[in-house]
């Protein structure tokens, strides 16, 4: 009897952490767009860079915390936060504090989703067969190049490149792994535009986020793009001739 009360208990515990990630999610979205944005960083540079300059580490880790939590609860302003990491730290430990914080976040989200639904939908994909079956397998075959093509691929959200491999069931240190090393063109680019930002609030502009799509930037994410779907192409190719 005690077994049958508490297993639905548990059962809703373990959705407990996803929901309170969606539910601070739809919160934030609503709620903190107009303060995480360029006008805030704007208007307070000053006291961030001379708070910067008297507590270099312990801004360091407040704004990888505050960036953990941005990534966490996929609240607004990730992009954001990734430019303040250039602007207040410059363009290499910018990038590590960047990708540092982001995947610690990711993980986070993963590990909520493989807590709660995941298992679930894991065990019926493990029972699945005939379609759903061969992409599982298709899945597990090329995992660390399809999570490298997740990151990569600029048009894929980030939420969505967290939530999804974990409802899948990849392995949470392939996920650690390609996400670690998947995103640090893209922070590397954000983080670029970061350290510039001082001369164009000086000139009264706003940040110009297409330099992602330029063709020296995308060029060379194209590409690594194309090595991460390599694995992918060679074993579909090698598959078909021994068919």
């Amino acid at each position: 009897m005690s077994d049958t009360t508490h297993m639905p208990r548990r059962g809703l515990a373990r959705h407990i952490p996803l929901m309170v990630i969606l539910a601070v999610a739809m919160i934030g979205y609503f709620t903190l767009r107009d303060y995480l944005s360029f006008e805030t960083l704007r208007d307070n540079r000053e006291a961030l860079l001379a708070w910067r300059d008297a507590n270099y580490w312990a801004m360091a880790g407040a704004f990888v915390a505050l960036y953990i939590v941005i990534v966490a609860f996929s609240l607004p302003g990730a992009a954001v936060a990734s430019m303040t990491g250039g602007f207040l730290f410059g363009l290499f430990a910018g990038t590590a504090f960047n990708v540092t914080a982001a995947t610690i976040g990711a993980s986070t989200i993963f590990l909520a989703a493989r807590w709660g639904l995941g298992q679930a939908l894991t065990a019926r994909l493990e029972a699945s067969e005939g379609t759903v079956k061969k992409l599982k397998d298709g899945l597990r075959e090329n995992e660390i190049s399809v999570l490298f093509l997740l990151r990569l691929v600029p048009v894929v959200p980030f939420f969505v490149a967290n939530l999804v491999p974990a409802l899948v069931g990849v392995k949470f240190r392939n996920f650690l792994l390609t996400t670690a090393l998947g995103i640090i063109p893209g922070a590397i680019v954000y983080t670029w535009i970061g350290v510039g930002l001082g001369g164009v609030f000086d000139r009264g502009e706003t940040p110009d986020v297409s330099l992602l799509w330029e063709p020296f930037v995308i060029g060379p994410i194209i590409g690594l793009c194309v090595l991460a779907a390599l694995p992918i192409v060679i074993k579909a190719v090698r598959g078909r001739k021994e068919v």
